[in-house]
């Protein structure tokens, strides 16, 4: 279905700015994505940051991230200040929503996306997608929580499997890089997937 999906968009928007996202993806790469947000809500919380690394050759690219900070539509509280530190004054110094998705869309190509609770970011960028290019993100797509859940059920049937992000790493012998950061979590969920495919702990550059 996905392979299907891919073509009936490459044959309507295949010649314009969005040709890109549609290409065939590239093997053994992945990005791995992470939003903070003013809640939880994709109806009505907004985008405050957006972190990528690319995934690549058993490493994780820091150095060829996407970052950027995003100036929400409208005020938040102390909450949200609270979960991930960033105040009114330096969410205002950031982007304009529209303009830091078409980057972003144009760094990430055809790459699969890879993240924690990824639909969850998936529906933040959702309408912002769509108003840019008329569709929804073709990418595969990779769940760190639900890639650890079906291997841990696997090696013990009988024990819920613990899906915090904090207890995943400790599990696979990855550090905990800047909790609550969309760089921080983006770079720490792809060590944790690369651990898991490999099991041993992965390298950055």
């Amino acid at each position: 279905m996905d392979r299907l999906r891919r073509w009936w968009l490459r044959r309507q928007h295949g010649d314009g700015e969005w040709a890109g996202l549609l290409q065939a993806p590239p093997a053994d790469t992945w990005v791995s994505l992470d939003l903070e947000t003013t809640g939880l809500d994709p109806q009505r919380d907004h985008i405050l940051s957006l972190a990528a690394v690319p995934v690549h050759g058993g490493a994780v690219r820091v150095s060829e991230r996407f970052e950027c900070r995003i100036r929400p539509d409208r005020a938040f509280g102390i909450d949200s200040i609270r979960h991930h530190h960033i105040t009114p004054d330096e969410a205002a110094d950031g982007l304009s929503v529209t303009p830091a998705v078409r980057a972003f869309l144009h760094w990430l190509g055809s790459r699969p996306l890879l993240g924690y609770h990824l639909a969850f970011d998936i529906a933040m960028l959702a309408p912002h997608v769509r108003a840019l290019t008329g569709f929804n993100l073709p990418q595969p797509r990779v769940d760190l929580a639900e890639q650890y859940a079906t291997r841990a059920r696997r090696a013990r049937p009988d024990v819920p499997p613990n899906l915090e992000l904090p207890r995943i790493a400790d599990a696979l012998g990855v550090p905990v890089l800047g909790r609550h950061s969309a760089l921080g979590d983006a770079t720490t969920v792809a060590l944790c997937w690369l651990a898991l495919r490999s099991g041993r702990t992965a390298s950055t550059d």
